[in-house]
Order: C-alpha cells, then structure tokens, then sequence
C-alpha cells in the first residue's frame, strides 16, 4: 500500500515521522530534518547514519543540484537514493518512508531514481507499505508523475492509525 503523507510547507510533516517511528522496529527509510541550525540533512531511519543536504560555499558547482535558491550536494541524494534502494531489496521492513518527493523528483533528479522503482513495487503490497511524503500544493503532480493509482492519503494527524 501507498500512503502519501501531506500538508503545507514547514508544518510538521518530517517532525511527526520521526516521532511516529521513534519506537518502532517496522520501519526504514529516510528523513530529511533539520538541525540545531536549521540546517536540512538526511537521516537513515533504522542505521541512523546521517550526511548534509545542503552544499556549502566551498562546494564544486559539478557536485550541486539547485532548486530556486537552495544548492544540495548530489551526494547526499546518491546516498539516500542507494540507501533506500538497499532497503527496498531487503525487506525488512513494513514501512518504508521517503522524505520528501517535491519539484527535484519531477525534474528527475532528488530521490526520483528510488521512487520511480520502490512506488511500482509497493502499489498492491499487502505486508509492505511506503510513505511518500509530499507537499500539498504538488501531491497531484507527484501522482501523476508517478502514475500512482493506488494510494491513500494522510495527514500528520493520522500516523497514529497505521498499525
């Protein structure tokens, strides 16, 4: 089963996950939080390894994908991209969370070369789910490019009835 969670830009989404998953031992994937400085960074859930996000100044342009003003470290998407790929072959897990798919994964890039495989594989699953996370203002974009036909949507608020 798909489940896409979503909502309006800095609301919690991120935040209700991590504390949604906190104790559980189901799920996997990845987060993208912030820091103490309000710096983005991936987080693999069940290993807890965690790279930044964000390029900094001293960065080679050949190493950054830019969205609007934000300049992200291609790394970092690899290896969140690898990492949730990984977890897709293994499954050990009856969660698997990919924080977030926004305007990167319509262009292709971001965690799009994960989604597009781990969203086919998951749309009839009964034992497997994932949790997209999605902003409001694109979730039928997102749909859409992801031919996802089989779905349910969330709210932060509802985490709490997945079993």
């Amino acid at each position: 089963m798909i489940y896409i969670l979503t909502g309006d830009i800095r609301i919690g989404k991120t935040t209700a996950l991590l504390d949604w998953c906190k104790n559980r031992s189901d799920t996997d994937g990845v987060l993208c939080p912030d820091d103490d400085k309000g710096k983005r960074y991936f987080l693999n859930i069940k290993s807890k390894n965690s790279y930044p996000l964000a390029a900094n100044t001293n960065t080679e342009e050949d190493n950054i994908v830019s969205i609007g003003p934000f300049q992200f470290l291609k790394s970092s998407f690899q290896n969140a991209n690898d990492y949730l790929v990984h977890c897709n072959e293994k499954r050990d897990y009856s969660y698997l969370i990919v924080d977030e798919l926004g305007k990167l994964e319509l262009k292709n890039v971001g965690l799009h070369d994960s989604a597009k495989h781990i969203v086919i594989q998951h749309e009839n699953s009964k034992s497997h789910h994932i949790i997209l996370v999605v902003r409001e203002s694109l979730l039928s974009e997102i749909i859409e490019h992801y031919n996802i036909s089989q779905y349910s949507v969330l709210r932060k608020e509802d985490l709490e009835i997945l079993k």
